[in-house]
C-alpha cells in the first residue's frame, strides 16, 4: 500500500491482487459490520466511499516504479450506482486505464459484488513525482 497516503479510516483497499502497470489493478475491499460507515439505518456503503475506492485503485494502474509518486483525484464522470454493498460482502475493484498521457492518467473503474456490477465511474487522477 505504499502508492497511497491514506490509512485506517479512510484507506478503502484492503488489498490489490494484480498490476499491470499503465494498463489495469485489479483489488478488493471486505467490509465489515465494524466499518465507520456503515452507520446508516440501512447499513450500506455510501456511494460516494464505493467510488473513492475505486479512484484509490487507479493510483496502482498508474504505477510507476518511482515510490515518490502519488495519485491526486482530478475528476469523476458517469459515475453510477447499480446496486448495495452490505457488511459481509467482498467488494470487488477493477480499473482499466484508457489514456495515461503528461501525467494524467484517465480510466474506467467498475465495483462489484459477487459477480453484480454495484458503481462505474470514469476517474482521472494527475501523478505528481
Amino acid at each position: 500500500m505504499n502508492k497511497l497516503p491514506h490509512q485506517y479510516p479512510f484507506l478503502f483497499i484492503d488489498r490489490v491482487v494484480e498490476v499491470v502497470p499503465g494498463k489495469s489493478a485489479l483489488g478488493y475491499k471486505y467490509i465489515s459490520n465494524n466499518d465507520w460507515f456503515l452507520i446508516s439505518q440501512n447499513g450500506t456503503m455510501p456511494f460516494g466511499l464505493i467510488i473513492e475506492a475505486l479512484a484509490q485503485l487507479s493510483a496502482y494502474a498508474a504505477a510507476e516504479n518511482n515510490e515518490n509518486s502519488l495519485g491526486l483525484l482530478s475528476s469523476i464522470k458517469n459515475a453510477s450506482r447499480e446496486g448495495d454493498v452490505h457488511a459481509g460482502d467482498r467488494l470487488d475493484l477493477f480499473f482499466e486505464v484508457i489514456r495515461f498521457k503528461k501525467g494524467f492518467l484517465f480510466g474506467t473503474g467498475t465495483a462489484s459484488v459477487n459477480g453484480n456490477k454495484i458503481a462505474k465511474a470514469d476517474i482521472g487522477i494527475y501523478i505528481s513525482h
